[in-house]
């Protein structure tokens, strides 16, 4: 084994880990595995659709879009905080749209369903389908998370989070 290779596969079993898991208050909330069915049965039809198959609600009908108070973006599947509102922007696309995820809350991948490749990211904790990721973002990252509202729930400053779902 060469030194190249080992740092590589050191960087894969890390970023592996890191995408399972989330700190919150300290401790690391576990994946959640279930399966299509079961997301189904606990899932409203159209956020099944987003989430689990990989949808994309039409631009502009998120009122998350338009969301300004302070408060953390939760995945509407698993309740993992996933965005804090100081980095969300208008991005005038007319999804809600993020500079910057919490850390290790979301996992990326990239899809090729539109021909050329585009990086998709997901919910590290249950693999919920977010959105995409593209480099036309804002300083400091340059990066754009342009998410599903369905995808997500709102939790104003100030309310409790909800417990993870189990």
């Amino acid at each position: 084994m060469n030194r190249r290779y080992s740092l590589a596969a050191l960087g894969s079993l890390a970023a592996a880990a890191a995408l399972t898991l989330f700190s919150r208050g300290g401790a690391a909330a576990p994946a959640l595995k279930k399966s299509k069915g079961e997301w189904k049965r606990l899932l409203p039809a159209d956020r099944y659709e987003i989430l689990f198959e990989e949808g994309t609600e039409r631009a502009g009908s998120s009122p998350l879009d338009r969301e300004k108070r302070d408060g953390t973006f939760v995945c509407a599947a698993c309740l993992q905080p996933l965005f804090d509102s100081s980095r969300k922007y208008d991005s005038g696309t007319g999804w809600p749209s993020f500079w910057e995820p919490l850390p290790a809350a979301v996992g990326t991948k990239t899809d090729f369903k539109l021909i050329l490749p585009r990086k998709e990211y997901h919910c590290a904790r249950c693999g919920g389908h977010q959105g995409h990721v593209f480099d036309d973002g804002p300083k400091p990252t340059g990066l754009r998370y342009c998410n599903n509202g369905l995808a997500l729930q709102f939790v104003p400053r100030g309310e409790q989070l909800p417990a993870l779902r189990t």
